[in-house]
């Protein structure tokens, strides 16, 4: 068995935190490849490091004390260095930081510090081999990441080698310059190395114990998710479950490495097992999870006789991609039609893109709803047991909430509704009631 274990930030914030991760890798001869993140809050109300990074490099732009803010960061990683007696060079690359900020250096290069550094003194402590991820991780030109490319690489640089930390987040450019993911882009990097070393599974250690049904600050203590599916687990990561980066899940779903969920400071708890395909629930339960997200704005379009007039809806989508505006569902009747959109995406175009649409299809009626929430109801169990979307309309109506829109995927493995923002938390409340 070969295993890839990611670190996020809150499991390597501190030497006591880099001590927990060494016994856990240390108790699995298995877990050869290992992928950490920049340290995170020590604290309720401490700034994680990559945070601090970013105001460093945002404030020597401005021609401010940048100084100080960097020196606040390597505080940080000596304090570590310190308490583990290590011995790594910190101060040369310190130097080397403070060289690219005075010269004028990228955003992404100085946010990529905090996991550059993380990665070698995680090393050291480990006794592993620290290669970094900018000779192993590549994007093209234009900065889209380039699978052919970094799987070349990782075949020469690795060549077989075990045993061996790899930061997370970032890679390089054709140019040799540092791209980052995006925020939380570590997730991305332990998968992306999975699938290059053709793992047999990607630990994905955090500050949790897995995924749970819902979001634990709506609903005390929710039921915990054992066993969910790569497609369930995109549809709950999409409408705000966050526990793991939404792209990360790509790279082994492809190769059908199982990703597990665990706990840096419960290693004991088994946590949650993504899987490409699993059976029904062992615990009987129909639904897998319920998330939502906030934020969105409703365009209402009337127009008798709309479904016979060829292309109708094509010309909406025409308006919408004229202002570079993505949708997120399309429900639509004979007569009428709607596109959900998120708010930021129309703020302060909201007459413009409403005169043009009207221009477009020449509507009865045409309107923008705000203050719009989407909940998801997901579960592969949902597609096998009558009466799933009877519970789950009950026991919002139960609640006392309207539904102004409804979504279900053809797949029939989950349940979209729109409802107004004010009702989010006791729509998510009553469904959980429903089912648990």
């Amino acid at each position: 068995m070969k295993k890839v274990v990611k670190f996020g930030g809150s499991s390597l914030a501190d030497a006591g935190q880099f001590r927990k991760v060494a016994a856990i890798i240390m108790s699995d001869p298995s877990r050869v490849y290992v992928v950490p993140s920049a340290p995170g809050k020590r604290f309720k109300g401490d700034t994680k490091v990559t945070d601090l990074l970013i105001r460093c490099h945002e404030t020597a732009q401005k021609g401010g004390d940048w100084e100080s803010v960097l020196e606040e960061v390597k505080d940080r990683y000596c304090a570590i260095r310190g308490e583990l007696g290590l011995r790594s060079p910190l101060e040369e690359e310190f130097a080397l930081i403070a060289e690219h900020l005075r010269l004028g250096t990228t955003i992404d290069y100085v946010a990529s510090r905090g996991e550059y550094l993380n990665g070698i003194l995680l090393a050291e402590f480990l006794e592993y081999e620290f290669i970094d991820a900018a000779k192993l991780i590549w994007f093209d030109a234009d900065g889209r990441y380039d699978a052919d490319k970094t799987r070349q690489e990782f075949e020469r640089v690795l060549n077989g080698r075990e045993h061996v930390v790899i930061p997370g987040f970032y890679g390089a450019r054709p140019d040799g310059s540092v791209k980052t993911f995006s925020r939380g882009g570590s997730d991305i990097t332990g998968a992306i190395v999975s699938q290059a070393v053709n793992a047999d599974m990607y630990e994905n250690w955090t500050d949790v114990s897995g995924f749970l049904t819902c979001d634990p600050g709506i609903v005390a203590n929710p039921h915990p998710i054992r066993t969910i599916t790569y497609r369930e687990l995109r549809e709950l990561s999409y409408m705000g479950a966050t526990v793991l980066h939404a792209e990360s899940i790509f790279p082994v779903k492809e190769a059908g490495i199982p990703i597990n969920i665990r706990n840096t400071n419960d290693p004991e708890a088994p946590g949650t097992m993504i899987v490409a395909h699993a059976g029904q629930d062992p615990d009987g339960d129909v639904i897998t999870g319920i998330a939502g997200r906030k934020g969105y704005v409703v365009i209402r379009i009337e127009k008798d006789m709309m479904n016979e007039e060829v292309g109708f809806a094509c010309r909406v989508l025409d308006v919408l991609r004229s202002f570079d505006i993505s949708f997120e569902h399309l429900p639509s009747g004979i007569d009428t039609m709607c596109a959900v959109i998120s708010e930021k995406e129309v703020e302060g175009r909201e007459s413009d893109i409403l005169n043009a649409v009207s221009r477009a299809v020449n509507p009865d009626f045409i309107c923008m709803d705000r203050g719009l929430a989407l909940i998801a109801v997901v579960g592969r169990g949902m597609r096998n047991m009558t009466g799933t979307a009877s519970r789950v309309f009950s026991a919002v109506a139960d609640a006392g909430v309207n539904i102004s829109m409804i979504d279900q995927g053809s797949s029939e493995m989950n349940i979209i509704m729109g409802i107004r923002e004010e009702d989010f938390d006791k729509t998510i409340q009553n469904i959980y009631k429903a089912f648990y």
